[in-house]
């Protein structure tokens, strides 16, 4: 059930993340950042 939750709260907000955006080159920046957020905490 939690699994199942995680997922959809996940979809949501990639499509309201992605929908927030206005170019294909937003979404590669944000991506970018998302990238090196999850890079840094690993270095933590």
């Amino acid at each position: 059930m939690f699994k199942q939750l995680s997922l959809v709260l996940a979809a949501v907000l990639t499509l309201l993340t992605l929908s927030a955006c206005n170019t294909m080159q937003g979404v590669g920046r944000d991506i970018e950042r998302a990238g090196e957020g999850i890079q840094g905490a690993a270095k933590k």
